[in-house]
């Protein structure tokens, strides 16, 4: 199967069709749309002197002109069509680069042609209208497009390139229809010279590596030896068995120097005379003479334009999204004040928007946040704490962090440290200052932590807004808010956060401990509960002799109970001292653990939501446009140069990508759905 050629009859183009679908491509082509996307096009590519100019002689019956060899200095775009009349017609796509009265000058051609003979005149002209008849050496990127109408033409358009030759300026033109994956490649190699230094088929493959849309044209047979060995290689590479494209090969014998005055009729008669004998007779008809590749290259172009019809549609309208996101973020023209003030109410409206939505949990700050400070919760609970207090079974290990220390050790410091202060409080009572001096030491990490983590919630705060910015505004704009707006606003809050961090942890760094919340009394006698079973357990391994505790192991008879009962007093009485310190530890890390929850929930409420997220969708919101003074909104929202040109830019690609998009949207349901007929049913082949 060789893709639309082999559909049935019946949803096969009509010529009326074939016309129109490439007269569409054309204009697409003729209006600049080739700039912004690739269009489905025939390139006729080959070395210098291969042949090239010739074979748009064949096709077109134009005489090209040879002097200086024209076509090698500037892509020429050679439309055929059907019709009743020879009308030609020649003008000048001017190139991207060209200033705007250039490109009128060149778009304003004009030449008198009252036939055919008279193009290779007006395509001197119209090389001196380009300016390229004063320096030989110049490449343009203008395009020469000319046009013949006429019975006996077929419905076909080529884009024929400067032979290519060892200078940068022609292999960077060459290359970039090459690349095109739109474009079928009409390899050109000459029978004259050896193919392996002709690199044209190199470049080929670097292009198209499977060959899928490559078709190669062999000329000048005839100066081959009859019998040869290097006739007979070009015969195989005519036959698709030396180097293989999916579109195979064709032959050509063109005129030579004797009979460059023939008539095309001539010329054709002699080619026909020429493969009817020899070696050439082995190879289809269909791949032999100008009579079979004219419909076979129509075929070949009116098949790559129906494939890439979907596909083509679908650039030009991401073309038209990505101009419609430009003209968004970079607005309206802005060179009044008016124009100014109402761009920057534009972005801070949707800013804030974005912002609230933010904070309301709709995007993605609020959850950062949340979970940096479910972070610092977990690690007030792991690492907040100055010691760890281990049982006294247990035994330290000297590199973890936070330190650990057994609780009888602890203990011994903090009796150490009571008989040192001691006052008038009995024995076996301690003063209630030792439980601040005791908290606030073991709470000193806090401020260390709790500041890191407010760094943290600072800067996914900062990075969100510089990309919500970013989203809203153009680069210019961006960089002018922040550093005149934003910037100032997140340095006010970023000071009243840290104020209220230091206000939230004084009350637990001096002064006393004050708390009325009932979980601390619970947290007490947890505390108590749990110290008076370890003493008790203690006390009763020790009585029964026992190795360790087993509260399910059964004990003999022989034990006294007033004996167990002293042991017990016994116990109390000599730990009277100690008891008081132990008493203060047990209070101390009570009110470590109420006062810890109230640290962190008060740093989330108090300082992140109240001195940071609160205050955002206020930091760039209408009003705060509204007062701005008109030097600087002038030194905000002032457009640059950059943004104009980007403008215009995006303006001129969208005047030429909306046509374009209608024109694509009605040739797909042409004639009855004939095209998307012909695309759905090669997409199954």
């Amino acid at each position: 199967m060789n893709g639309v050629n082999d559909l049935p009859q019946k949803i096969l183009l009509q010529s009326e069709d074939h016309a129109k679908l490439l007269n569409v491509i054309d204009s697409l082509r003729s209006a600049g749309i080739g700039r912004y996307v690739h269009l489905p096009q025939l390139i006729v590519c080959g070395d210098q002197s291969s042949g090239k100019s010739s074979v748009l002689e064949a096709v077109s019956g134009i005489r090209f002109p040879t002097k200086e060899n024209l076509c090698t200095r500037f892509a020429t775009e050679l439309v055929l069509r059907r019709g009743n009349e020879e009308k030609p017609k020649v003008e000048i796509i001017p190139g991207s680069e060209r200033p705007d009265d250039e490109k009128q000058k060149l778009k304003a051609f004009s030449a008198p042609i009252a036939d055919v003979a008279d193009v290779p005149n007006v395509i001197e002209a119209a090389k001196t209208a380009m300016g390229l008849d004063k320096d030989a050496r110049s490449i343009s990127d203008d395009i020469l497009r000319v046009e013949i109408c006429g019975p006996h033409q077929s419905h076909l358009t080529l884009v024929d390139l400067p032979g290519h030759r060892m200078l940068p300026m022609i292999s960077s033109l060459v290359n970039s229809y090459m690349k095109n994956r739109r474009s079928i490649i009409l390899a050109v190699v000459s029978a004259k010279n050896d193919l392996a230094n002709q690199i044209i088929t190199k470049l080929a493959r670097n292009h198209d590596p499977k060959g899928l849309r490559t078709l190669g044209i062999i000329t000048k047979p005839d100066t081959l030896h009859r019998g040869s060995e290097n006739e007979k290689s070009f015969v195989d590479l005519a036959s698709n068995e030396d180097i293989v494209f999916r579109l195979g090969w064709h032959v050509l014998r063109n005129r030579d120097y004797q009979t460059r005055d023939s008539t095309a009729e001539e010329r054709d008669e002699k080619e026909k005379e020429f493969f009817s004998e020899g070696a050439w007779t082995s190879l289809p008809p269909s791949i032999l003479g100008i009579g079979a590749l004219k419909p076979r290259l129509s075929a070949i172009l009116r098949d790559q334009i129906i494939s890439e019809l979907p596909d083509l549609r679908k650039d030009v309208e991401e073309g038209i999204k990505t101009c419609e996101r430009t003209l968004e973020r970079v607005g309206p023209s802005r060179s009044t004040v008016n124009e100014q003030w109402l761009h920057l109410i534009r972005i801070s409206q949707l800013f804030t928007s974005l912002v609230q939505a933010s904070i309301d949990g709709v995007h993605r700050l609020r959850a950062v946040v949340s979970n940096i400070l479910g972070e610092l919760a977990s690690d007030m609970r792991k690492k907040g704490h100055k010691r760890t207090i281990l049982d006294d079974d247990s035994t330290p290990d000297d590199s973890a962090f936070p330190q650990q220390i057994r609780r009888d050790e602890f203990t011994s410091e903090v009796h150490a440290l009571m008989k040192r202060s001691k006052g008038r409080e009995l024995p076996g009572t301690f003063n209630p200052l030792i439980i601040g001096d005791l908290f606030y030491e073991q709470a000193s990490q806090w401020e260390q932590i709790i500041l890191g983590y407010a760094e943290r919630i600072l800067d996914a705060t900062q990075q969100f807004l510089k990309l919500t910015l970013a989203y809203c505004a153009d680069d210019t704009t961006q960089q002018a808010v922040q550093m005149e707006i934003i910037a100032p606003a997140m340095e006010s809050c970023t000071d009243t956060l840290k104020k209220k961090i230091l206000e939230i942890l004084q009350p637990h760094k001096k002064g006393h401990p004050i708390t009325y919340n009932h979980y601390f009394i619970d947290n007490v006698q947890k505390i108590r509960e749990k110290r008076n079973k370890r003493d008790t357990e203690t006390c009763l391994r020790d009585f029964f002799a026992l190795g360790n505790f087993d509260g399910n192991r059964r004990i003999g008879k022989d034990f006294s109970l007033n004996n167990l009962l002293a042991a017990l007093f016994r116990q109390t009485e000599q730990d009277m001292d100690r008891y008081a310190a132990s008493e203060a530890i047990c209070y101390m890390e009570a009110y470590y653990k109420v006062a810890m929850k109230t640290v962190v929930d008060n740093f989330a409420v108090l300082a992140i939501e109240q001195c940071i997220l609160k205050k955002l969708p206020l930091i760039f919101n209408p009003e705060v446009v509204t007062n701005l003074d008109d030097k600087t909104l002038e030194a905000i929202a002032a457009e640059t140069t950059e943004s104009k040109v980007e403008r215009s830019h995006a303006l001129e690609k969208l005047k030429f990508l909306s046509p374009a998009l209608q024109n694509l949207k009605r040739l797909a349901f042409r004639r009855g759905g004939h095209y998307s007929d012909v695309i759905r049913v090669k997409g199954s082949i």
